[in-house]
């Protein structure tokens, strides 16, 4: 069900009310609901305690907060209301941390709309952990946002973000973006991935990663690279050891650093060798820096 018209009919904001209306009105919502006489009917009420989720003190706020969650789906509108035209930043940051509590998907478009219009950087942020929240029913719409050219780079970091963060219950549409066009969705797409072969050692997860040491964008390589040494994965040795000699800077630096994660002494050597021929300085001192955590692990196994 589309909550669209229900916010067009609540769109104005309740009075603020005063810190003692407001304690008032917080010791009744609380006593309803742990009697179970709340009444999920009363728009009013409940715009009500959306509207005292402006007020200055925090725990007030996190109190109102947590009984509008338990009021459920019903406080929805209202939340989306208050997310969309509330003029009090502190309520319309409120709404969105709300809503991840409740993980409503018919909350999936607004949300989105939010993410992509709010000025505010924490409302974007809180958007899209409940979006993440809500799970495999926004992998579309964030892929969406990931592929746009109008998406600033900040908007589609946070999609990336909650991409990873919703992992294998998204896994069928993380598998079937990954050949997407868009370098940005690919390597939120391996980031994805990387969170499904962590959560249970996929082997088609993993695959997916090794291939996406050899795509053709940069972003993607390193993505992959970090993926795969967070992930201790020695398969990816051989594959590694070979984009030490890519022609980009950047891929050479990931490449070493997953190997100095993987621990596995068969890259000393070839890391050694390509320290000799590295012209970066940055790209060297990574290489570096894998060469000797790489011969103190070859110490500690003497000892």
């Amino acid at each position: 069900m589309d909550n669209t018209s229900d916010i067009a009919r609540n769109s104005s904001n309740s009075p603020q009310l005063s810190p003692e209306e407001t304690d008032r009105l917080l010791v009744k919502v609380k006593q309803q609901l742990a009697e179970d006489t709340f009444d999920t009917s009363d728009r009013a009420l409940i715009t009500q305690m959306v509207e005292s989720m402006g007020d200055k003190r925090g725990l007030v706020r996190l109190n109102f907060a947590e009984s509008l969650g338990k009021v459920g789906k019903p406080a929805v509108p209202s939340l989306l209301d208050a997310l969309a035209n509330h003029q009090n930043v502190v309520v319309r940051r409120a709404a969105a941390k709300t809503l991840t509590l409740i993980s409503d998907p018919t909350a999936v478009p607004h949300l989105v709309r939010a993410l992509l219009t709010d000025e505010d950087p924490v409302v974007k942020g809180s958007t899209v952990g409940a979006l993440a929240q809500t799970g495999e029913v926004s992998a579309t719409p964030l892929l969406k946002v990931l592929s746009s050219p109008d998406s600033p780079e900040s908007t589609k970091g946070l999609a990336a973000w909650g991409l990873a963060f919703i992992g294998s219950k998204a896994k069928d549409k993380l598998y079937e973006a990954y050949n997407s066009d868009s370098p940005e969705v690919r390597a939120a797409v391996v980031g994805a991935i990387a969170k499904v072969a962590e959560e249970n050692r996929e082997p088609h997860a993993l695959e997916l990663l090794v291939n996406s040491l050899d795509d053709s964008a940069a972003n993607v390589r390193s993505e992959a690279a970090a993926a795969l040494g967070n992930l201790a994965y020695p398969p990816a040795v051989p594959h590694l050891i070979e984009l030490l000699n890519y022609p980009d800077g950047e891929t050479r630096k990931s490449a070493a650093l997953s190997l100095m994660k993987l621990k596995n002494l068969d890259a000393l050597e070839p890391l050694k060798n390509a320290r000799e021929r590295e012209t970066e300085d940055g790209v060297k001192r990574a290489i570096s820096l894998a060469i000797t955590q790489l011969e103190r692990a070859t110490e500690n196994d003497w000892e």
